[in-house]
């Protein structure tokens, strides 16, 4: 391990220490798994994580959330959150992520003083704060903590570190929420979110680690795979294949992304009166302050 990344080890694992007692938010993904490691190796079993339960959360990535709590060592509470009995979240305006973390932090809340805890944490890290992310205001308002960028991580340097401390997830692709998947526009349903994360699990099973299927108006997959990945859904048999189960699955018109794929481009079309009304918080501070 660098000198640089050692440092901020150490730095991760002080500013967790200070905290009496921990609640991680944890997706499952590599950030908030970092941030759970950190807070069993500084807290012990004043530390906890917990993952959300929901018609947008893939029933793949509960099941890995499960083992890499188990593989940490932490304590581990699966809960139902209730984001899509907000019409405010189904609309899907741009700010859909606002009301789903609202729901989320709140939901934890609620168990802090059954699980002895005091402190929410969430996995965000330094690169989250330049992006469009209006999750972190919901973040702020429930004075959530931000270890990662507390210690000022990298979304590089958390994979560098998951990597050294063992995490088996470390260079696992982001994996967004499936309601992340539709248009700005289109209306959040269960149905829908169900469709994506099917059609989603079938490029999976040709060889395709990292993918998504964008949902447009009109029951439009847009699929978006690396540029390197494009040529081989476009041999007959696997394009015509595909396109047949996406239809089987509810999508009226299959389209293939010649641009690959490309995190959070979706956030393109969020209107900019809402970008304004929940801008990214940029000077996020120790204790969710801004």
């Amino acid at each position: 391990m660098d000198s640089k990344l050692a440092t901020k080890k150490l730095r991760l694992l002080e500013v967790l220490s200070q905290m009496s007692s921990v609640a991680v938010a944890f997706s499952g993904g590599v950030d908030s798994a970092l941030v759970c490691w950190a807070a069993q190796t500084a807290l012990g079993d004043k530390a906890r994580a917990v993952t959300a339960d929901s018609p947008s959360v893939p029933r793949a990535e509960i099941a890995e959330a499960i083992e890499i709590a188990r593989q940490i060592g932490i304590a581990h509470e699966i809960i139902s959150t209730q984001e899509f009995q907000n019409s405010a979240y189904l609309k899907n305006d741009g700010a859909r992520c606002y009301f789903c973390k609202s729901e989320l932090y709140a939901a934890i809340a609620a168990q802090l003083s059954e699980w002895q805890a005091e402190v929410i944490c969430s996995g965000a890290n330094s690169d989250d704060l330049g992006d469009y992310r209006p999750g972190l205001i919901a973040a702020a308002e429930k004075k959530v903590r931000h270890p990662l960028v507390e210690a000022g991580f990298s979304k590089a340097e958390v994979r560098d570190l998951a990597k050294e401390v063992g995490l088996s997830i470390w260079d696992k692709p982001a994996s967004p929420c499936l309601s992340s998947r539709l248009a700005p526009g289109v209306v959040v349903t269960t149905q829908r979110t169900s469709m994506i994360e099917a059609a989603e699990k079938i490029l999976r099973e040709l060889g395709l680690r990292e993918c998504r299927v964008r949902l447009h108006e009109g029951e439009l997959a847009r699929i978006e795979v690396p540029l390197e990945a494009i040529a081989k859904l476009m041999e007959q048999k696997v394009r015509e294949n595909l396109a047949r189960a996406l239809r089987e699955l509810g999508f009226r018109y299959i389209t293939l992304d010649l641009e690959g794929f490309r995190s959070g481009n979706l956030n393109q079309l969020v209107d900019l009166k809402i970008r304004n009304d929940y801008s990214t918080v940029t000077n996020l501070q120790t204790g969710g302050k801004t």
